[in-house]
């Protein structure tokens, strides 16, 4: 390929490398940061912005972290990888020893993956394997509810959203699953049992086919940010039990306190079967996620008498993002998380809530640490990402929805910039 010798990095990049969701056709600008430090990203030009989005969720630390910084050079003086199959190393045991302490109790194994993408792969296998040792292979399909996201993997995709989601263009070469109605009750106070009539008829017509039902607890992200309560995630573990089917709790954008508990579930007080994890594991720093599932996972897996778990990605458990992760919940754990989140969510709530009277804008939502101005006609990407950017705020909305989920140590004035910023918008849209 003949490439321009001194072409601008800048040129380069717009003209060779696709964004997410994005066209190499019509690109979206995409702004070029050299450094990011607390909670703010500083551009090329020395332009500095406030990020709303803590980079996808899992900044939660800010950025340029010393604590994380720390054990990243601690571990690169030992070794930066090393291969996890036939070796092992002590950063994997400890981190997975810290994730089995912290996640509901009867979470016993877990194995390390790339990416939010792959733990909910690992997670679909781990279900059907344990049905094939059960001889009972015919449950090898998945139960859902609309409007999820679990990511952007052929299995991950079958379970997201199949109308609304983005990845119609695959449906018919996906893995056919069900869906049942979400529940529209954001509380416990707003609850009717009415909200389970569509999954418990799924479940009961389809029960010998199951599976394993996945969804994200109490928030449903990049499906549309959507919160619903906390009853509908006990009736759903009660029917799981019930039918016998195995339950999967897709925490990767939920867990390590975005929502105000350390994981979504805590919210309902049940626990899943098999659990995912991911985005805020490392603070942000590098890829890393995990499939955890229970000690009666894992024997059932085992009960055929091979029990070999098929899947093994090539920088599974790295030591450095073990090592960061490690470091990442320490300092989380270590740090007021509650009282920051509650004072995020309380802020959120009282300077967001004044756009729902607005004609352009049909909902305010919030939730933990997670701020949600849902407008009535789509968003024009490139044009509001302009105006916030001038505005010295990085957001990145995406359909219909203007959204935050900022690192947990943003001030009080931060916020303030971003939900200014947001109710700006809003009302130009």
């Amino acid at each position: 390929m003949n490439l321009p010798e001194q072409q601008n990095w800048r040129d380069f990049e717009a003209a060779h490398v696709w964004h997410p969701y994005a066209s190499m056709l019509h690109p979206i600008p995409a702004y070029p940061v050299q450094r990011a430090d607390g909670v703010c990203l500083e551009l090329e030009n020395g332009e500095r912005l406030i990020d709303g989005m803590a980079s996808w969720w899992c900044a939660i630390h800010g950025y340029n972290v010393p604590e994380l910084n720390a054990a990243i050079e601690k571990q690169l003086r030992d070794m930066a990888h090393v291969m996890f199959g036939g070796l092992t190393h002590q950063p994997a045991a400890e981190l997975a020893r810290k994730l089995l302490e912290i996640t509901p109790q009867n979470m016993n194994h877990l194995f390390f993956a790339d990416s939010g993408s792959v733990a909910v792969e690992v997670a679909i296998k781990m279900a059907l394997q344990y049905w094939q040792a059960q001889q009972r292979p015919e449950k090898n399909r998945l139960l859902t509810i609309r409007g999820g996201y679990h990511g952007d993997t052929f299995g991950a995709m079958s379970v997201c959203d199949p109308i609304g989601g983005m990845h119609h263009l695959f449906s018919g070469l996906l893995a056919e699953q069900f869906f049942s109605d979400a529940p529209t009750a954001r509380s416990d106070e707003e609850w009717h049992d009415d909200q389970i009539a569509s999954f418990a008829s799924l479940i009961d017509a389809h029960q010998h086919e199951i599976a394993a039902v996945i969804l994200e607890p109490i928030v449903q992200g990049a499906g549309g940010m959507r919160f619903y309560a906390p009853e509908f995630l006990r009736q759903v573990r009660a029917l799981c039990d019930e039918y016998d089917v195995l339950l999967i709790c897709d925490e990767i954008a939920t867990g390590f306190g975005r929502t105000g508990k350390l994981f979504a579930c805590e919210h309902a007080d049940i626990q899943p079967d098999i659990m995912c994890i991911g985005k805020a594991l490392t603070g942000g720093y590098m890829t890393l996620a995990a499939t955890l599932c229970s000690a009666r996972v894992c024997s059932g897996i085992h009960q055929n008498g091979s029990g070999v778990l098929m899947h093994g990605p090539t920088f599974m458990a790295n030591p450095l993002a073990c090592a960061v992760a490690l470091a990442s919940i320490d300092l989380l754990l270590a740090s007021p998380w509650q009282q920051r989140v509650h004072a995020i969510e309380q802020q959120l709530q009282h300077e967001l809530e004044p756009c729902r009277v607005l004609n352009s804008v049909a909902d305010v939502r919030v939730k933990g640490a997670i701020g949600v101005i849902e407008m009535k006609q789509p968003i024009d990407v490139a044009r509001m990402q302009q105006q916030l950017v001038a505005q010295g705020v990085w957001l990145r909305p995406f359909g219909r929805l203007l959204y935050a989920m900022p690192p947990y140590i943003i001030s009080p004035a931060q916020l303030s910039r971003i939900t200014t910023a947001m109710t700006g918008c809003a009302r130009l849209d």
